[in-house]
């Protein structure tokens, strides 16, 4: 048995959303999944199962940074769990940017320490899995939700202290930095299961600006994401 999400084989379903923070994790669940029931609670990493549109689905909290998610990660795929999408929040870094986009992330440039372990410091592209990536573009266009798509970077910190780095992604084109993806698509590749990831703009982090979304703004903008994620992650 995993030692950090204390739950069995068959508790989660193979096709499981990831969002950082654990009460949004409990947030889906309640609102989105029918016969939902927790199937972790230890560390308050909360997890939850139950069905969409008829389809097995589970939901389970990461926290933030790629150490702890990582934990996390390798124990659901202990699990069974064959379909990971994280859901989840970033820093918007291109000029046209909106509060509340959505990203399709194609890769997470790896500004972490965690995902170049795993690959002994060895030149690394974290990629996301096409499978995912395709039916989330799809699936976005179906309901009329618009996406942004390309790589993203993976980061270590939340307050960066490195001067005008933002900037310098920023020019070579990556889309948004967040604290987690690059590891999940590492581990995608490295145990042969389906990783990907979408991203809801908090911030816009451009030109020395910062822009923060509103609490309102932020819970419209991740219902539009997680339908998109549910109807991607549940496809068959």
């Amino acid at each position: 048995m995993p030692i950090h999400l204390r739950a069995e084989p068959g508790d989660y379903a193979e096709a499981v959303l990831l969002p950082g923070d654990p009460l949004r994790a409990r947030y889906i669940a309640e609102t989105y999944l029918d016969g939902v029931r927790e199937v972790n609670e230890e560390r308050a990493l909360y997890g939850y199962t139950g069905t969409w549109e008829g389809n097995p689905v589970s939901v389970q909290g990461t926290g933030m940074g790629c150490p702890g998610a990582t934990i996390v990660f390798e124990e659901l795929i202990q699990l069974g769990c064959t379909r990971l999408m994280r859901v989840g929040t970033c820093g918007g870094l291109q000029p046209h940017h909106k509060l509340g986009d959505l990203i399709v992330a194609l890769s997470a440039v790896p500004a972490d320490s965690t995902a170049m372990h795993l690959v002994n410091n060895e030149p690394h592209c974290p990629t996301a899995s096409w499978d995912l990536i395709h039916g989330a573009v799809h699936a976005a266009k179906e309901i009329g939700q618009p996406m942004h798509v390309g790589p993203i970077v993976t980061s270590d910190v939340f307050y960066n202290p490195i001067q005008g780095q933002y900037a310098r992604w920023s020019a070579r084109g990556v889309l948004a930095v967040e604290m987690e993806a690059a590891v999940l698509f590492t581990l995608g590749a490295l145990r042969n299961v389906h990783a990907g990831a979408l991203l809801t703009v908090s911030d816009v982090v451009v030109e020395g600006e910062f822009q923060r979304i509103t609490d309102d703004e932020l819970r419209a903008a991740v219902d539009r994401m997680t339908r998109v994620a549910l109807a991607t992650a549940t496809a068959a």
